[in-house]
This record gives structure tokens, sequence and C-alpha cells, in this order.
């Protein structure tokens, strides 16, 4: 099991991170902690990061790593893709439009998102279906709290995401891997468990666009593909919705996806994955090592047939 640590230590006490270091210190360094975007065309500002609960103490892949090997395929399929093509992706104005079964619906702008709820650092394992991962230090906040800002009715049992989708910057969305827009979905108890985030930067700067710029979903329990990037619009249903990729092909990409070992995957074997900033093969660990944390939602559960 990955050792968390509730509440987590400071940074300097977890395990050393030269990419991640310099960019901790200038955060100090600037005292209100506003960090501008980078990337042309944001005018927004990362707040202040604190540290957040649920972080585990492994060694963090590099940022180079986290931003230079990415899935984001409405820039392309290749690993390398997204960073090559996705800075035609303009981020600022934003908003997410929040509808279906909530008391206050309508658009939320990145900019009241980012004043309203504080931003934490937390560092998750973040496990692909491909059977590599990696160590993130995300920067975001809880989905739940959203959720409980725009109110829930009583009714609504699933959380829809659905993902901005722009063939005049991204040609390849157009292409016949996957019907666009992109879709995600969580049980309701899913979306508003603690670990679940959504991030809004990584490694103390905002979020990369490769990476899901400017707000992404981070569930660290289930494989990558369901936490989904560059959110546009999310949806409170009563009956359950259809996932991109559960869509396209059922048998590999379940609806839950939560990791697990046991289940086998026709491409990929799932007991053992690559970590990426060593190469390192290591064993798989049931819900990617927070077992601890989330099996009780799965109670009674068949997971090797829920999966």
């Amino acid at each position: 099991m990955p050792r968390f640590s509730y509440p987590i230590p400071a940074s300097s006490e977890i395990t050393p991170r030269s990419d991640f270091l310099n960019r901790r210190q200038l955060l100090t360094a600037m005292g209100a902690g506003l960090l501008a975007y980078a990337t042309p065309g944001r005018s927004q500002s990362l707040p202040e990061v604190v540290p957040g609960p649920f972080s585990t103490d492994e060694a963090l892949t590099s940022f180079d790593v986290a931003t230079g090997y990415c899935n984001f395929f409405e820039f392309g399929p290749a690993k390398d893709d997204p960073a090559q093509h996705a800075h035609a992706l303009q981020t600022d104005p934003w908003s997410i439009e929040i509808d279906g079964l909530v008391d206050r619906p309508g658009p939320i702008a990145m900019e009241d998102l980012l004043a309203r709820f504080p931003i934490e650092e937390r560092i998750y394992r973040l496990r692909c279906v491909e059977a590599w991962s990696m160590v993130i230090p995300w920067n975001g906040f809880a989905l739940a709290d959203l959720l409980a800002h725009v109110g829930v009715k009583s009714d609504a049992r699933y959380v829809r995401f659905e993902a901005f989708d722009d063939t005049s910057i991204m040609p390849r969305a157009a292409q016949g891997l996957l019907d666009w827009p992109y879709v995600e979905a969580l049980r309701l108890d899913e979306a508003v468990h603690p670990l679940t985030i959504l991030a809004v930067g990584m490694y103390g700067e905002v979020m990369p666009n490769q990476n899901g710029a400017p707000i992404r979903l981070v569930v660290p329990w289930k494989y990558g593909f369901k936490s989904i990037k560059s959110i546009k619009r999310i949806s409170l249903l009563a009956e359950r919705p259809m996932p991109t990729w559960h869509e396209k092909s059922p048998r590999e990409y379940g609806f839950y996806a939560n990791v697990n070992p046991t289940v086998r995957h026709p491409r990929w074997h799932q007991a053992t994955e690559r970590r990426l900033h060593d190469g390192n093969r290591i064993r798989t660990e049931m819900f990617n090592g927070y077992e601890e944390l989330v099996a009780d939602l799965y109670a009674g559960m068949d997971l090797e047939t829920h999966y």
C-alpha cells in the first residue's frame, strides 16, 4: 500500500523532488501565492496551494515526463501529440456549464472557481489502463465542494462530464477513433468521495494544456481514462450516462474502471505496471493502492462483473 498521511507533512518532509522544489519555493516566495499563467492566452492565476490530505510520499514522476507523455486523443493518438499540438487550446475565458438535477444550474467561470474553493496539493498515483503509471502532485479542490455549491437534487444518481471539443483546433477529433465530444461519468457517491478532485494545476503550476487545461477530473483509484480533461460541462442525472470509451469498447473500458489487477484486459496485463520515472515494473495494487479508502463504495458488488 502507498503510505498516506493525514494531514500530509510539509513538502520538504516528503520524498525530495528536484523538478518540483524550485516551483514550490517560487510559490512560497511570492507570499500571496499568485502564479500567473505562463501559457499564451491565459490571464487567470493559480491561488496559493496548500497541503491537502490523502497524499502519498512515493517518489514523484518528473514534471517533464508527466507533461510530455500524455493521452489526449483530441490532439492525436501518439503520447507526444498533446505536447506538440495542445498549444492551440485557448483557456481564457473559460467556464463550465452546470446542468441537470441541480438547484443552481448555469455557467461558472474559472476565475470564480479559483476564488471560491481553496486549492490543495494532492500527491496521487496515476495508473493508466495501458499498464504504465506515474506519481503526480495535483493542485485542485474536491468535486464534492462544487456539487455542494450548486446543490444536488435528491433524485440525482450520476455525474456526467463533457470535454471541450473544437475541430478547428483539434483536427484529430474529427477522425473516427471515438465519438466526440469526450464524455465520462461517475456514480454520485464516487463523485463526492473526498479523494475525487477537480485539478486546475500540477507541480504548483497551472494545468498545462496537454494535461487537461484549465480544469480536469482526477479520480486516483480508477484508470486514467476516467479522469476527463478540459471539462466544459457537468451534468447531474438520474440515469447512468454512457462514457465515450465504454461505448467504444465495453469489454476493455468498463464503466467503473477501478484499478483491479485481477481483471484481465484483452491487450494489457494488469497485474503489474511500469513506473515511467524510473522504468521499474511494480505490482499493481487493488484500487491503485487506495483500497482502504474506497472499497466500501463497492460493498457487495462483483468487481469482475462490474469492472
